[in-house]
């Protein structure tokens, strides 16, 4: 921002907290005797308001209910230019995204090339774009070198690139043949191992590989001819299969008749350490028996299996397998993501609103004006979007959070909080409890002339917010400026997948974080099918909510995020609970209407 520009800042008063007196410190850093230099912090003062507007631009809308709003933080990989040619062998780990090495996580999200086995791409994917991600078939027919030709060519070209290997590729042959062609290449190469299946899955699965009478650990092909069935006979011995579950039938009869007991503990779990994680336990002589499957999974034999009573962790979590939809607005939805995925869940995310300036900005700049002249005695702030519109229109005047000197500042939302804590603004008023608009006018004081030297207040607030808070201020003896700060478009309709699975149940729940997500959700999708969980981060949402037809089956306590996905939590544990006391296997209202589906 540039001297020029501050000199139109409203009033006098304002000149203290001018453009110039904030950026004396840059000035200072100007190399000396350049005369550029001393142009340097004007140049960069509209980088960081167009900073700036990015962050609003992308802000999530809310009205005058129960809001929760994050910051958005994007991220997109950079294509970069490797001092030598290089390839990076990459193992995937055996799939939960988190349990890929850092460094091999450090890796993709440099990499300008990624040549990713078919079962590896799920993983790619959460580190690079899906542009930059070309995809291989490790068991094709051909030599290992026509496969690795792609990444080799990349190399040579001056790109970054990485060979992303599903599993624990030190555990095959596959990876020898690749790199044997890359050196040929005269290409140097990086090995970067991950968690491996051997220990992960049982990791998860809820067991160890020793313990009691296993001392011993033997990972088997369970298509080698060349087993020694009778050197796995014995108690000491946990047996391990890697892909044995479409071969089970085979497994534990030769073991059988080789001398193990058949009460030896046995499990197959299947897509282990992801969310579709399934272990089924069962005896030697059962797993005899069962019925013949083309499933691959990871079986393991021995009494370590009995561990899993105690040690069953992941496949216990409240939320495991969901698929939970957020429709959300321009804000990010980080903490509420990463929440659920704790909790084992699936989060996918519809943008449904758009901030956008409003259409007649007058009204804004002049309230702004007035708060930096003292023209107020408090600002209320019911969302974040709200803090980002006015903080916009102080550095178009060049000011800072200074401009909020002397006055009062409330707030309601963690988001709208954290949003003024950011731009340097602690809030004197926060309700304690209830967190919406209700609960901030229960907090704010009558006004009282004898205390109070200024009747007004400024509410900044969305074109489509109600006139809750100004209508109780009002009662309470203030004058308000109830005044439109931004306004909300309504968002592109979500992806043909993502309506009809909305539309049919393949949700199993759906978490509204304010009424106008409710509101734009079902203007642009439709509504949620009648067995998807409905869950509200308040009244004034689950209120919306009922009015759009919708059945509200959780109400978070706490309207925050994080109250909301526990109050999800909360109800998926019970569900799970009588569908174990009914004898059903499954609980997840997706899987049960889908099981309905085939029954009917």
């Amino acid at each position: 921002m540039s001297s020029q520009s501050a000199k139109k800042a409203p009033v006098k008063k304002a000149s203290k907290k001018s453009v110039k007196s904030v950026k004396k410190e840059p000035v200072k850093k100007a190399p000396a005797k350049k005369a550029p230099a001393k142009k340097a912090p004007a140049a960069k003062a509209p980088a960081k308001k167009a900073a700036a507007k990015k962050k609003a631009g992308g802000a999530a809308v809310s009205t005058q209910e129960d809001v929760a709003d994050v910051p958005v933080v994007t991220k997109a990989s950079e294509k970069k230019t490797p001092a030598t040619p290089c390839i990076a062998f990459v193992a995937a780990g055996p799939g939960d995204p988190d349990l890929i090495a850092h460094r091999g996580a450090r890796m993709l999200g440099d990499a300008g090339y990624v040549l990713a086995d078919e079962a590896a791409v799920p993983i790619a994917e959460a580190f690079v774009a899906a542009d930059l991600i070309e995809v291989v078939n490790p068991d094709a027919a051909g030599p290992a070198a026509d496969r690795i030709k792609p990444a080799i060519d990349a190399a040579k070209a001056g790109t970054v690139v990485v060979r992303l290997l599903a599993g624990d590729p030190m555990m095959g042959s596959g990876l020898v043949g690749e790199v044997g062609a890359v050196r040929r290449a005269k290409i140097d190469i990086e090995i970067v191992p991950a968690v491996s299946e051997i220990t992960g899955v049982p990791a998860y699965a809820g067991f160890g590989l020793v313990g009691n009478k296993a001392k011993e650990v033997r990972v088997v092909d369970a298509q080698d001819s060349s087993v020694r069935w009778e050197e796995l006979a014995v108690p000491r011995v946990t047996a391990v299969f890697p892909s044995g579950a479409n071969h089970l039938v085979h497994i534990a009869r030769a073991m059988l008749e080789a001398g193990r007991s058949g009460d030896t503990p046995v499990a197959i779990t299947r897509d282990g350490t992801t969310v579709d994680q399934q272990t089924v336990v069962m005896t030697l002589s059962e797993a005899a028996e069962a019925a013949t499957t083309r499933r691959s999974g990871f079986v393991v034999i021995g009494e370590v299996v009995e561990q899993r009573e105690r040690l069953d962790w992941f496949e216990r979590k409240a939320l495991v397998g969901w698929r939970v939809l957020i429709p959300r607005t321009q804000d990010n939805t980080a903490g509420l993501v990463t929440r659920l995925r704790r909790l084992g869940a699936v989060p996918s995310e519809v943008p449904t609103i758009s901030v956008e300036p409003p259409r007649t900005p007058q009204q804004v700049e002049r309230a702004v004006r007035g708060l930096v002249e003292g023209r107020y005695e408090w600002v209320g702030f019911t969302s974040a979007n709200a803090v980002r519109a006015v903080r916009e229109k102080l550095y178009d005047y060049g000011l800072d959070a200074r401009s909020f000197s002397g006055l009062r500042v409330a707030a309601c939302g963690p988001g709208t909080v954290d949003a003024l804590i950011e731009f340097g603004v602690r809030p004197d008023l926060v309700p304690e409890e209830d967190l919406s608009t209700g609960g901030l006018l229960e907090a704010w004081p009558p006004y009282d002339s004898l205390l109070d030297p200024i009747n007004k207040v400024f509410v900044p607030r969305a074109d489509i917010a109600t006139d809750t808070l100004a209508a109780g201020l009002t009662e309470l003896g203030w004058e308000v400026e109830d005044i439109t700060a931004f306004r909300t478009v309504r968002a592109a309709p979500p992806p043909a997948p993502v309506r009809e699975a909305i539309k049919t149940g393949g949700f199993d729940a759906v978490m509204f974080t304010s009424s106008s997500t409710v509101r734009n959700l079902v203007g642009i999708a439709g509504k949620p099918h009648q067995s998807t969980v409905v869950a509200c981060i308040g009244p004034h949402t689950a209120k919306t909510a009922e009015e759009h037809g919708l059945r509200v089956d959780v109400l978070a306590e706490d309207s925050t995020p994080e109250g909301l996905a526990e109050a999800l939590a909360a109800h998926g544990v019970v569900m799970r609970e009588r569908a174990e006391e009914a004898g059903e296997d499954e609980w997840r209202p997706s899987k049960k209407r889908a099981a309905g589906r085939r029954k009917s």
